[in-house]
């Protein structure tokens, strides 16, 4: 993606050396360009803002039940330095930062334009909360027993289906529309027209009256003298 944008930008600073006059597709060129410098398109933010949403949303339910059964400091100390795969809620959270990791690596930082990464992100996390329902007691203590497994699974499946049927068309379709403008820019002439010709002048043609008495001056020798003497 990186070198699209510096390709982008050589194909920009080309055009406008060997181009004299703008077309209206070189014009709509510039405008996709100067959209996609940003490097990163809207859809594929908005991913990225939900990934983000995932990870503090399942941060804050986690935060609720470690309140609801008996304070934060003295169920943190039970649920991380005593860590139960049975009771605690503690490898969830790290699953879902897990999630958040992998995906921001992949689809913002070195921006991956396939699915492959939340592929292996939705199955790793959905197989990981189907055995820890299946083997633990998260079931037994209250309604967030639920809560967070199912949210957890729910989320995940959210971001593949935003990034499979959203991002990935979305930025493929903006691709193809910038890549016809690109051909069509330069399948347009580079010059505009020149300049007109000698040839492209003319004068008027003359007036039929004065080309009458030019004429009769001509066949009329002796007219023509007596004007002359007079």
């Amino acid at each position: 993606m990186d070198s699209r944008c510096s390709s982008m930008d050589s194909r920009a600073s080309g055009r406008g050396m060997g181009s004299v006059s703008s077309t209206p597709q070189s014009a709509r060129v510039e405008s996709y360009e100067a959209v996609e410098k940003k490097c990163i398109s809207d859809v594929r933010r908005t991913f990225c803002l939900f990934v983000t949403f995932d990870l503090l949303f399942v941060t804050l339910l986690w935060i609720i039940e470690l309140n609801i059964n008996g304070g934060v400091q003295a169920q943190l100390e039970k649920e991380v330095l005593h860590y139960d795969y049975h009771a605690s809620f503690f490898d969830i959270f790290l699953l879902a930062v897990f999630r958040f990791a992998a995906l921001i690596l992949a689809y913002a930082i070195c921006k991956l334009r396939h699915w492959w990464a939340i592929a292996i992100t939705t199955a790793l996390s959905c197989a990981f909360l189907i055995i820890k329902v299946i083997l633990s007691k998260l079931l037994s203590q209250g309604p967030l027993g639920y809560l967070l497994p199912i949210v957890s699974f729910v989320l995940a499946w959210l971001e593949t289906w935003l990034l499979d049927f959203k991002v990935l068309p979305q930025e493929a379709e903006d691709e193809n529309r910038y890549q016809s403008f690109v051909d069509a820019a330069e399948r347009a002439p580079l010059m505009g027209p020149g300049p007109l010709s000698d040839g492209q002048f003319y004068s008027p043609p003359e007036s039929l009256a004065d080309s009458d008495e030019e004429l009769e001056d001509k066949h009329d020798p002796e007219k023509a003298l007596i004007q002359k003497v007079s």
